[in-house]
């Protein structure tokens, strides 16, 4: 779920009604902002605004403001989806930009969470005996979801022999994606960002995993890339398929993991906007459609967003998951035994 939605008619500067754009809503939404919009009343917006920090490529010079104060020769590109561009030369340029955007401050949000979640439970550690005594509520369940990813999925994807090195960085990434997910299922601020369905962050998220697949591969494993154990024309003779192929591999696993949990963030924030605006919708074409449309949405909804809450925790399994069984497959040795 995300931020309270636009009224349906809303009136523009000349008096005029314009209609409800559900798709032009749904993307607005869904896209990253330098502001965080909590709600439209009357034609006025309530929205928190972000600092904005970009470096002029004309003169060099760093700028500090926010939406409301962009200064010349800075404007929001409509046909680059709102991003800041400057105006040099009579050319539109990408000036760089640093700014904190809404997708970046939601991942601040979620850090915060993660080291308040963990150090309380480290906390407890800390003042109990964990040999003689279990825990119990939030540290309890929290230990069960840790020890479950921990030895459950990671150990037994990747081997007890090369698991550990491994470990922090796949329980962080479980637990980062979890937290996005769910965090970004609350309608308003601090939730609602569509971190994970942001294709630049699953796109940062699949390089590190590629890193950890290829940077500490063993030999098995390059040598099952260039030279697998395959009939030699199909390696060698008239030209290298196989070892293209499995070179071709290594950019695929990546970018399946990317694609994956882009699509499917995405996809399930765009239907639950979707259902709400069917709710507005069916009020402008009168109070027979309002009635029967609200009740079909509203249960669309609470069917979406339970679903999202599973879709949450499958999204961060799997992408674990997966993550985990490329390492493991860097390791040849483990399953050589």
């Amino acid at each position: 779920m995300v931020a309270l939605l636009p009224m349906p008619m809303m009136a523009n500067e000349g008096g005029d009604e314009k209609e409800l754009d559900i798709p032009e809503i749904v993307l607005e939404h869904l896209a990253d902002a330098y502001e965080w919009h909590i709600a439209s009343y009357q034609g006025s917006h309530i929205s928190i605004p972000l600092p904005i920090i970009v470096r002029s490529e004309n003169t060099g010079e760093w700028h500090f403001c926010t939406a409301h104060s962009l200064p010349e020769p800075f404007f929001f590109s409509e046909e680059h989806h709102g991003k800041i561009y400057e105006r040099v030369g009579g050319e539109e340029v990408r000036p760089l930009d640093l700014s904190i955007t809404k997708s970046v401050m939601q991942i601040w949000i979620v850090v915060v969470v993660l080291i308040i979640v963990f150090l309380s439970c480290a906390r407890w550690y800390k003042k109990h005996d964990a040999k003689s005594e279990a825990p119990k509520g939030f540290v309890g369940a929290m230990e069960m979801i840790v020890m479950t990813i921990h030895d459950d999925l990671i150990k037994s994807s990747i081997g007890e022999k090369h698991y550990k090195p491994y470990a922090p960085y796949l329980l962080t990434v479980f637990f980062f994606i979890l937290t996005c997910n769910l965090i970004g299922l609350i309608p308003v601020f601090p939730g609602g960002a569509n971190v994970t369905g942001n294709i630049n962050i699953t796109f940062f998220l699949a390089i590190c995993t590629m890193l950890a697949i290829n940077l500490f591969a063993n030999k098995e494993y390059w040598k099952e890339i260039f030279w697998p154990e395959v009939p030699l024309f199909l390696k060698a003779y008239p030209a290298p398929v196989m070892p293209l192929i499995e070179l071709f591999g290594v950019f695929t696993k990546p970018f399946a993991l990317m694609i994956r949990l882009f699509a499917n963030m995405m996809a399930g924030h765009a239907v639950i906007l979707s259902f709400t605006c069917v709710i507005f919708l069916g009020w402008s074409m009168g109070v027979g459609f309002g009635l029967g449309l609200n009740a079909f949405s509203i249960i669309m909804l609470l069917f979406m967003n339970a679903l999202e809450l599973l879709v949450a925790f499958v999204q961060a399994y799997v992408f674990t998951m997966l993550s985990a069984v490329f390492i493991g497959l860097a390791h040849k040795e483990h399953h050589a035994e």
